[in-house]
């Protein structure tokens, strides 16, 4: 075991709103969570108090933020603020997402 280099085992994983899976590590202030959206899959409309700001990994999907609402492919990024809410909805093929979040969302672990 090492705390520089986690192996998947050491890692949160979770099911989130049905079908999306994410794979989560948490160092000591921010956390990392790999995202999988199945096709359309829809991660619904939701907020925490935690910040979040991310990049897609691999396919397309369409990201709702308060008002604005922008489709996203590899190597875009994207920003939520705390409390603000947000929806992403992955177009007719598999997406993937890396989100960063500070602090720490516990639940995530």
């Amino acid at each position: 075991m090492s705390r520089f280099f986690p192996v998947p085992g050491e890692c949160g994983h979770h099911t989130i709103f049905g079908a999306t899976h994410i794979r989560t590590y948490a160092g000591d202030h921010l956390q990392l969570s790999l995202v999988d959206i199945p096709a359309q899959g829809v991660v619904d409309w939701h907020q925490h108090a935690n910040e979040q700001a991310g990049m897609m990994v691999a396919g397309q999907a369409t990201f709702y933020i308060g008002e604005e609402v922008k489709t996203l492919g590899p190597g875009d990024f994207y920003f939520i603020p705390g409390g603000v809410r947000h929806r992403v909805v992955a177009d007719a093929n598999p997406a993937q997402a890396l989100d960063v979040f500070y602090p720490i969302r516990d639940e995530y672990r």
